[in-house]
């Protein structure tokens, strides 16, 4: 088991270059995030392991009773053997139970095929409903030896179709980006013309449900903005914004940028854009693995499709089936992953009792505004 202490101030300077920027990274586990999370009530607890590794332990009291729960955000980052993610994963919940934690979750990132959830039940953790929206993913592998143009040749030929005729409506996609000066978007994309504040709020309005069916947003909006606005700074978050001929916007989808890959975090239109603009969705998806081939990414992750309590791949006749048939028709790939597991720590679970425990679970935060469109 590795040995974990809380990071030093020198430690924590380069925090996250151990979490968010090595292969299998997370903006979950940034600095950014930690921040705002202080900021609704949660204690970050930034632990260093013995081997170099590093977790970020959100942490809250109990409502009512003593004690106090811990949230591993996507933590620990895949980067590692099995071997030694087990052993990260313990050490940090041995480091919390000897600091008075009761109830630890984690939803690490680690696909399910590696015996990962088998062997952390020997350490006592249990499955639990999602943490956050989707569980598995699709993930189109990329490379630093991949060109856009034969990228484009795997995608299925409707698709495509789509794609130009979203081009061919004038359909322009607007790059809200730190990462760059604000007139380098390069080609296909358009600079923006207005603060990215105002981008960003006016994102969030196109993160209704569509038609009543999609998953609804999850937060306020202030924490939303409070939040998107903290990862786009530290350069993390990467907002494309589609725009009519008229330039008015009319869908979008943010990125996370993180471990060597761009991932879909959010993405959502306007009622009547994709009546107007049939592969406005589409665009703007190519347009994410555009900039990720460009950014020489190891992948593009297009995010999940199952929803809580069915988290398989959706059969013929689910409402997510055809969301998923429109992102496999990119040349994505299922990967099933390990899911959120809980640990009870019984050392001073006594703390807690049993009637209080199954009323009052710990509410996981969860990135605020999470929705995905629905199919076109």
């Amino acid at each position: 088991m590795i040995a974990y202490h809380e990071a030093s101030p020198t430690e924590l300077e380069s925090w996250d270059d151990r979490t968010v920027l090595p292969a299998g990274g997370h903006v979950l586990q940034s600095r950014a995030w930690a921040d705002f999370r202080s900021r609704t009530g949660w204690m970050p607890r930034f632990l260093i392991g013995s081997d170099g590794s590093a977790v970020l332990a959100l942490v809250r009291s109990w409502p009512l009773n003593a004690g106090t729960s811990a949230y591993l955000s996507r933590g620990p980052i895949p980067n590692g053997t099995i071997e030694e993610l087990v052993d990260r994963l313990a050490g940090a919940a041995s480091w919390l139970g000897d600091n008075g934690v009761d109830v630890i979750a984690s939803d690490a990132e680690i696909a399910a095929w590696t015996g990962y959830p088998e062997r952390i039940a020997r350490l006592g953790f249990k499955p639990i409903e999602e943490i956050e929206p989707s569980r598995h993913r699709l993930v189109l592998q990329l490379g630093p030896r991949i060109d856009e143009e034969a990228v484009f040749n795997t995608i299925a030929t409707s698709t495509r179709r789509r794609i130009r005729q979203a081009e061919g409506q004038l359909v322009q996609v607007v790059r809200y980006d730190a990462a760059v000066e604000r007139d380098d978007v390069g080609p296909d994309f358009v600079a923006r013309d207005d603060a990215p504040e105002m981008a960003l709020a006016r994102f969030h309005g196109y993160l209704s449900p569509l038609d009543g069916n999609g998953p609804m947003p999850q937060g306020p909006r202030a924490e939303f903005l409070d939040w998107s606005w903290s990862a786009f700074r530290a350069g993390y978050l990467v907002l494309l914004e589609a725009r009519g001929r008229d330039g008015a916007g009319i869908a979008g989808v943010v990125l996370y940028r993180h471990g060597g890959r761009l991932s879909v975090a959010f993405a959502g239109a306007l009622d009547a854009a994709t009546g107007v603009h049939p592969g406005v969705h589409n665009l703007l998806r190519w347009r994410a693995i555009q900039l990720a081939v460009r950014e020489g990414c190891s992948e593009m992750d297009l995010g999940g499709v199952d929803g809580p309590g069915a988290h398989g791949e959706p059969l013929p006749g689910d409402p997510l089936h055809t969301l998923y048939q429109e992102k496999r028709s990119f040349g994505a790939e299922w990967l099933e992953l390990a899911g959120a597991h809980e640990l009870v720590d019984r050392r001073t679970h006594h703390l807690v009792s049993p009637i209080t425990n199954r009323v009052l679970r710990p509410a996981w935060p969860v990135p605020p505004g999470t929705v995905e469109p629905l199919p076109e």
